[in-house]
Order: C-alpha cells, then structure tokens, then sequence
C-alpha cells in the first residue's frame, strides 16, 4: 500500500492529467479518460480527490466566486480542498479538478496542490493587464488576417503588411503574415498577395529593389568646373541626336573637312577619382533606365551642368580622328573642348541625311560599318522596342532601322576605337571592350537565323588588355562616349583626359578595382532593366483583355516553339503544331497573364 494513503477510486493527476485510481500496490494503477492505463510510483501522481464515484467524463469546467475567494485568501496558504470549497461552495472531484485548473492557470494562485497561496494583488493586476493587452492583439491579429484575406486593408494594416513586403522584394526570407495564412513565403507568392490585398497597385514593378538596385540619384553638392585651357571648337556644326524626349545627351558629332569629331561631354572634368561624386557613381555602376523613369548615377544637376546642347555653349573631351583606306581610325587627337551643339532626334536626322551637313558623315560611317561587317561584324536583326509609362499609361513603340541610328552607332564605335588606340599607344590603363569569337561564324539573314546566331555569342566584357571585339568587328574597343551614364566610360575618361592635360592617370591595379568593383553591380542593372521591361510589356497585355497580334516562329524545341512578337519585342513558348516552320507568322491571342511571376500564356487565334 502507498504511503500517501491513496486508494481505489480516487481522483489523482499525473503530470497535467487527471487519472483515476486502480489498483493500489508496490506500484499505483491509474487510468485516463481514454480508458488506457499506466502502472506508477506514488510520487509521480498527487491527490486531488479522495473518491470514490469519480467519472472522468464530468470533470467538466465550472463558475464560482474566484475572485471573492483570492480576496480571502490573498497572501495566505490553504489546501486544494478549502479553496474548492470557498471558490465552488464544495469539495467534489469536479471542484478539486477545477481548482487544480485555476493553480496551473496561475493568475490568482500559486504555489503546489498540497499548499495553494493567493497571489498579492499588484501581481495580480499586472498579470491581468497583460492578458487584457495580449487578448486585444490576438483579437486584432484575427481581424488584421480576416481582412487582408478578403483584401479589405485598412490604413493601420499597412505596416504589419511591411515584412510581407520584404519577402516579396527580397530582402527577407520569412513573414509571420504570409505563414498564418498557409501563403508560400517566396517572393512570387508574396508579390500576388499583395496585389490581391491591394497592398501593392496593380501595376507595381518590384524587380528592380528586388534585384538589389540602388533607386536613389545621388544627392550631392556639386562643384563648380575649374577654368582651364580648352580648344574652341565652336565653329563647327555639332549635332546631338537622340530618341525624341530624350534628357541627358552626352555625345554629338561634327564633321572638319574628312577629320571627324565625337564630342562627349566632359564628365571626368568635374568628376576626380575616389572624390564623393565618383564614389556614388561607381557604386551604382551606371543610369538605372525604367519605363517608369531614370535613377542617374550623378546628381541630376551634373547632367543639367554638363549634357550637350543643355547650354548656349557646351565643354566637352573631343576625339578627333580621320579613316585610313582601311576604314580604320587614325591621326587621332583627344582634347578638352568647347563646342556649340544643336539637339535633334532621329527622326529628324532621318529626314536630312541627303543635306550638306550629314550627307558627307553618313558616307564616312557607311564605309566603316562595311569594313566592320567584312570583318564578321555581327548583323543581328531582331525587333525592338522603347517602353515608357506616361502618366500611368503603358506605352511601347517599336525603334524602326534607321540610317541616322546606324549612323550615330557608326560613329561612337570610331570614338571607342579612337580611345583604345590612343591609350594603347600612350601606355594608359583602361577598361577594353572585348568580346570572343564565336565557335560558328554566320551572316543571319532571317529573325530565326539571327536567334540562332545570337545563342551562339558570349557577352563583351570589361578587360585591362586590349583584344578583338568579335560582335562589332574590331580589333580594339572602349566604350568612351557616355560618361554621365556609365562608370566604364567615366574612368577611360579619367584616365584619358589626365594624360592629355599633363596629369598622371592612375595605375593599372588602381583601374582595375574601380571597374571590378563597377562591374559588380553592373548586372544587377542590367537585370533590373531587362526584368522592368518584361514587367511593363505583361501590364500592357494585361490590360487588352484579350490581344491578338502576330509572331513569328524562331526555333522549334520537343513540345515547344519559341517565338517572337515584333510588335513588342517578346520572346515567349507557345505550344508546338506538326505544321510550325521556322521564321512562320501565327496569330496569337492571350490567354492568361500571370505578372508575378513574369509568365504569359498564348494560344493561337
């Protein structure tokens, strides 16, 4: 027989169970509520109730006077029975199980089931208070979740949505949000809950912050341009042309005789290595070009400073240089300038390539791009598009192959070319453009072909030596025309106008970390671009309800057929016929359009 004097039948808790008495022996039979039964010691159970009588199936909750009862006995001891008794009017089994709920409870008791306290009063008003507030957030957590569920926000809602948002951009891997509401906490999944919450509008574009791109110009002083010595070339025609609308030009040409000029504006002028303008600019790597707007690696004041045309008068690094019969640069002169410059469009340069001030330039580009192409120039013609978003308005316009586009293209190659040479036989240190060649070397001549071709290229890239870039079907290359948009372009300016002004340009390993540490970043914009645009162009199919246009079949895979919409430059799968042909138009319709996750589903009309 146990010591404690337990019997058969009674009431007994065993952990937090309440069990009722077997058997009582060397060890206690007890049994649970689910009829299973468990042979234990005497001091792994405690007496609530001595029996017997005891029906497991009514140890049911009950209402008494609890607080009344902590009053009396608030600061004093008692057993489990007198507080039945007091709390209940009776010592039952019930009651001694209710009691024992109100000690585990602990809000007015304390202590164990053989010697229950009432808790001091501050400790219990402090207690209550926090189950009071806790119960208020667990309310408004339920109706924040109910809400956003039925996307019913309202504006308290919006910061607990913030971890949401971070999910969705990136930044974060979990959301307490997304996982009470069985929402995979992916960025995908959290993009489309917070559309169909209204969290985000419709339209939103994530892909930039989610790829990590800085969204901010710069917000700096700008100095002053130091005077210097600058050659005047203001009485030579000097054109920017641009696409219609455009805001930071930064190159222009001119024409003396058979001596070209490529003007570039005089960025690295004002922008000294390591100084705070050059830092922000290379940990941004270049402008950030969204439909929805620009984020420029220099504060907006330099480009209204210095942007060619922006002026009555411009500066500007002049590369001057004449074609050899070869095609190729020669004589080539780089100097600070000063220069008047008139801002036209293509378009416009399009309608006058026949007058005297372009006709002589169009002829000269010409030549070079034939001997650019008879060195396996690559010719890659497939559509393009520009896609803005004006005044909330999705707009995509296709970009015709114009002559005064190639012409333009033409010439900032020479200038590349110019600035390699030149700094190849001055011993300077900058970033080349390179680009390898490929295993198969084609003249596409179809959209499919030029696919195909394109497959076959590995992207140009940044080196410190000099070497062949197959793509543009030149043996030396830098890109040097746009330096208030890119960083590359910036430090072979640096380095170039340092020499050419009797200064010292920096070393090659000194170069070599600004454009590793440029080029790092330089992917993230190049995604965030390309990502912004896809987004935009499914906005804008999205909202057609229903859009029919043609593509046309680039490569046929084993289920699939890659194809192309010209009208808007959109690669995509649609599923694949016995009768699909490369280079075939078929009419397509859409189907679905999923925006985040960058999915669109044609079927064929």
């Amino acid at each position: 027989m146990a010591d404690s004097g337990t019997r058969a039948g009674a009431l007994v808790l065993y952990k937090i169970r309440p069990a009722v008495v077997e058997t009582v022996g060397e060890k206690i039979e007890i049994r649970f509520e689910d009829g299973k039964t468990k042979r234990v010691r005497d001091k792994d159970i405690s007496l609530l109730h001595p029996g017997p009588g005891v029906d497991l199936g009514m140890l049911n909750d009950l209402k008494g006077n609890v607080e009344e009862a902590w009053e009396l006995l608030e600061g004093e001891q008692a057993s489990l029975e007198e507080v039945a008794e007091l709390v209940y009017g009776e010592y039952t089994p019930t009651s001694a199980w209710a009691t024992w709920k109100l000690l585990r409870d602990g809000l007015y008791f304390e202590g164990s089931v053989r010697n229950i306290r009432g808790r001091k009063a501050d400790a219990v008003a402090a207690d209550k208070a926090a189950r009071e507030q806790k119960a208020r957030e667990e309310q408004e957590w339920a109706d924040f979740l109910e809400r956003v569920a039925n996307g019913r926000l309202e504006e308290q809602d919006r910061s607990r949505l913030g971890e949401v948002e971070r999910v969705a951009l990136g930044q974060t891997a979990r959301s307490r949000v997304l996982s009470a509401l069985n929402i995979a906490e992916s960025p995908e999944s959290a993009h489309a809950f917070l559309l169909r919450c209204g969290y985000w509008p419709a339209s939103y574009n994530p892909w930039p912050a989610r790829q990590g791109a800085n969204l901010e110009s710069p917000d700096l002083p700008v100095p002053p341009l130091e005077e210097e010595s600058r050659r005047d070339l203001t009485h030579l025609e000097a054109w920017a042309i641009d696409d219609e609308g455009n805001t930071d030009p930064d190159d222009a040409i001119s024409l003396e005789g058979d001596r070209i000029w490529v003007h570039v504006a005089d960025v690295a002028a004002l922008v000294k290595p390591d100084s705070h303008l050059d830092l922000a600019a290379r940990a941004r790597s270049a402008n950030l070009y969204l439909p929805e707007g620009m984020v420029q690696m220099l504060p907006p004041a330099i480009t209204d400073m210095l942007g060619l045309g922006l002026q009555e008068e411009s500066v500007a690094l002049s590369f001057g240089f004449r074609l050899n019969d070869d095609a190729e640069v020669e004589d080539i002169e780089i100097t600070p300038s000063r220069i008047r410059v008139q801002r036209i469009s293509y378009e416009e340069a399009e309608q006058r390539l026949e007058e005297d001030s372009f006709a002589p330039l169009h002829e000269l580009t010409r030549r070079y791009r034939k001997a650019r192409l008879g060195r396996s120039a690559a010719e890659i013609d497939l559509p393009e598009v520009s896609v803005k978003v004006i005044d909330g308005k999705v707009v995509i316009r296709p970009l015709p192959r114009l002559a005064s586009r190639q012409m333009v293209t033409d010439a900032m190659l020479m200038a590349g070319e110019a600035a390699a040479r030149f700094a190849m036989a001055n011993d300077i240190s900058i970033p080349y453009a390179v680009q390898p060649e490929p295993q198969e070397i084609r003249q596409p001549g179809t959209m499919s072909e030029s696919h195909a071709y394109r497959r076959l290229f590995k992207p140009s890239n940044a080196a410190m030596s000099p070497g062949r870039h197959f793509g543009l079907g030149l043996d030396y290359y830098a890109r040097a025309t746009s330096p208030l948009r890119r960083y590359m372009d910036l430090v072979v300016h640096q380095q170039l106008r340092a020499f050419v002004t009797g200064g010292t340009p920096l070393p090659r390993d000194r170069v070599t970390e600004r454009v590793a540490e440029a080029g790092a970043v330089g992917g993230i914009i190049r995604r965030a671009e390309r990502l912004s645009n896809l987004h935009w162009k499914l906005i804008w199919l999205k909202e057609q309800q229903g859009w029919q246009g043609d593509a046309v079949i680039l490569a046929l895979e084993e289920r699939k057929a890659v194809v192309m919409i010209p009208e808007l430059a959109l690669e995509t799968r649609i599923r694949r016929t016995e009768d699909m042909q490369p280079d075939q138009v078929v009419r397509l319709q859409v189907q679905e359009v999923d925006v985040p996750a960058q999915a669109v589903y044609f079927r064929r009309s």
